[in-house]
This record gives structure tokens, sequence and C-alpha cells, in this order.
């Protein structure tokens, strides 16, 4: 039996390597003639260069940028041929916010500093992963270190945005000019509204629930201040508004997922499997935003392929799971316990990939498993 296992990471916990490296070796455990074929994969945040550049081989360069405080942090630039790809998550991501700091004054400018390090090192094309960052800043930090500039700081996050009017753009996108850009966003919220980057992700990145209309309202001053139309158009509010700031610049958005799935050529390989193996962190219903699962899920029913997801949590219930195109999923909190999901995730990861295996292999010892039955 041949099994795709294609995962996302398990956010703070496992990488998608690791995540795929533990699904696969708990299921050679149960099933140890199975043929398994590992294909970690990325919505287009943290982990997106590393899935990506074992995918594509091609050369890393170490950098170091600003972080959202303007502290320095390393980061890295994947370049494959004349194409790079960048991860917002490495300059501005929620792991560099979330212990200290005022989420509204968490800027992007690091970002903008990939960018140019990804230009100087000769790429044609650069790719800006977008997922999983702790700015909210409208991508005006992004746009500052390509040499925009307004008449209020654009380097201090969305609280050195309150008030501002009048902005220039022509040395950030003369910094680009030549270049293709693209960001590989899992969202297609807008910048502002009921629907736009404050509102919807604002909390999860420590902005207090009162303060979420000003915020709002802010990022509506900026995009006046900038293009408002294109404030408006699907993948703006991705990265706390770095799609915004790659839309003005020129730049092409496609769903990351989507893209990381034909750079590690999945549908081939799903159409080799008898099985696919999908998982996250926590699966829930907003999986069918362009996170993974769901990508993954969706390859596998045009290949004509069952796929399962293995998670941390399991929290839809079977109609939306299936409405996602998953025919089980199994939860690590249920199996092994929440204590050990995170103290062992690697073990508890794996031992539930044997339990699955259990069910749904045809190649292990004990019984013809589902795919058999």
């Amino acid at each position: 039996m041949r099994v795709l296992i294609a995962p996302d990471k398990f956010a703070g916990t496992l990488t998608a390597p690791e995540a795929a490296a533990a699904i696969a070796a708990g299921w050679a455990r149960r099933a140890p003639h199975d043929e398994l074929d590992l294909a970690p994969m990325s919505d287009g945040g943290p982990g997106f260069v590393d899935v990506l550049h074992a995918a594509t081989g091609g050369e890393l360069a170490a950098v170091t940028v600003g972080g959202p405080y303007a502290e320095q942090v390393p980061a890295t630039v994947l370049v494959a041929g004349d194409t790079a790809y960048v991860e917002s998550a490495q300059a501005c991501g929620r792991h560099l916010t979330e212990h200290g700091g005022d989420p509204e004054g968490a800027s992007s400018y690091g970002v903008g500093e990939l960018l140019l390090a990804a230009r100087d090192a000769g790429a044609r094309t650069i790719v800006v992963g977008l997922g999983g960052s702790g700015t909210t800043d409208g991508g005006a930090g992004l746009l500052a270190a390509l040499g925009a500039t307004a008449d209020r700081p654009l380097d201090r996050g969305c609280a050195g945005l309150a008030g501002v009017s009048r902005v220039d753009l022509a040395a950030a996108r003369a910094a680009v000019e030549g270049l293709a850009l693209v960001g590989a966003s899992d969202v297609d919220n807008p910048l502002t509204g009921l629907f736009g980057a404050a509102k919807t992700y604002g909390p999860q990145k420590g902005i207090a629930e009162e303060r979420l209309p000003a915020v709002d309202a802010v990022l509506e001053e900026w995009a006046v201040a900038t293009d408002r139309r294109t404030a408006l158009e699907k993948g703006a509010g991705a990265a706390g508004g770095l799609g915004f700031a790659l839309l003005l610049l020129g730049a092409r958005r496609e769903p990351g997922i989507g893209l990381v799935a034909e750079q590690v050529d999945l549908a081939a390989r799903a159409r080799k499997a008898d099985l696919v193996v999908t998982g996250e962190g926590a699966f829930d219903f907003s999986s069918r935003s362009g996170k993974v699962p769901y990508g993954v899920a969706q390859v596998a029913a045009d290949a004509l392929r069952p796929c399962v997801a293995l998670a941390g949590q399991v929290l839809v219930g079977a109609r939306e799971m299936r409405a996602l195109g998953v025919e089980s999923a199994y939860a690590m909190v249920d199996a092994v316990g929440e204590e050990r999901s995170f103290t062992d995730p690697h073990g508890a990861l794996a031992d539930l990939a044997e339990r699955v295996a259990r069910t749904w292999s045809t190649g292990w010892s004990g019984g013809s498993g589902r795919l058999g039955e």
C-alpha cells in the first residue's frame, strides 16, 4: 500500500517535516511494508521556506533583518534559479511579538528588508509567504524599508500610522521595478472592515477587543491615503496587511497551499498513492480558508483517493469534516491526552499514526484494514 503523508506544521510543537517524520515513524510500526511518501506542506506561514527548500533545492542565504520592534532577527532567503522565496513570519511572526511589546507598535519593516535581500541575490521573481505574522500595520513597515515616505512614521506599527494623510510610494515601487512579486496567502480578507485584518486576526496577535475598532479606523486612514480600492481586494488583509503592501507594489496573489502543492508535485504523488494523510495542530472549520488539510484533501479528491487527517485537536463534526473533503480525522489529545501532546509531540503523533494505520492500512499484519473492507 502506498501512503502519501502531507501535513502542515503543528504550531508551537512540530514543523511540517517533523510532523511528516513522526506520522511516518508511527505508521511504519504498524504497517512496515507500506510505501510511505513524505511531502511536508505549508500554506505560506511559518515553515514555508523550509518546505520549499526541501522540495526545490536551491540555496539558502542567511540574513539579518529588523524585527517587529526594531530588534535584529535572523532570517533566510531561498534562491532557486531566478526565483527567491521569503517568509514574512521570520521577520515579524507572532513568536516575536507574543512575549512583550505593544502589538499595535509591531512593524513589518524586516519583510521589506527580506525583499531587498532577495533582489540583491539576483532574483527576478520573489515569492513572499504570508502567514503567522504578529503585525497589523497594513504593510507600512515593508514599504518604509523599500523607501516609502509619509506624513506619519511608517515603521512604528499601526500606532504610528494614526492620522496619516499623505504617502509617497514612488521610491518603494522603484526599488522593486522589474521584479515579479507574488504574495502566497492563505486568506481572502480585505484590509479593513468587519472581515478585515484587525477585526479578524487582531485578537490572536494580542490586540485588545476594545481596541479593534480604533485599529481598524487607522488602517482605513492608511487605505484612503494610499489606494482604497486595492484595500478591498481579496488577500489585502493577509498577514496584518502585508498582502495590501504587496498589491500596492503590483504583486499578484496566489494561494499558498496551491503554490506549494505545485512545487512538490502533490497531484502526481497523490495519484500514485492509495491513501493521503494530512494534518495540522488544530483541525477546525477555518481549515477551509486556504489551509493545508483542505488543500491536500482537494488534491486527494481530484485523484479519487481517500484523505484522513491527524491533528492535535479536532474541532469539527463528521458533517463539517466531510465538507472539507476529509474521510476521518483523529486527535492527539483524544488518543494520548493533552499533556503528552505538548510535552512529547513527536511521540504522541507517532502513536496516533500507529493507531490510524491499524484502521486504514491494508498492509498491517493483523488484518485487512479499512481500505480492504
